[in-house]
């Protein structure tokens, strides 16, 4: 059983939280990063927001890592 849409972005958000502590950015600096708001990047890390493909890349690319290894949680 898999999880649902709504789980899997909750999941999505704290998976981008982690990896931009990892990365030693606060939400202003990734937003920057991405050509993005902040408040962007806090909704989307609390999983307020269903982001499109295109976004998710560029959190991916933000972050320096695929898509792949952003999902993966």
């Amino acid at each position: 059983m898999g999880v649902s849409n709504k789980q899997f972005i909750f999941f999505l958000g704290r998976k981008i939280r982690a990896e931009r502590d990892k990365a030693d950015l606060t939400q202003e600096q990734l937003g920057k990063k991405m050509k993005m708001h902040r408040t962007y990047v806090g909704m989307v890390e609390r999983g307020e927001k269903n982001i499109s493909v295109v976004n998710l890349h560029r959190f991916a690319d933000a972050l320096g890592m695929s898509i792949r290894d952003l999902i993966d949680f």
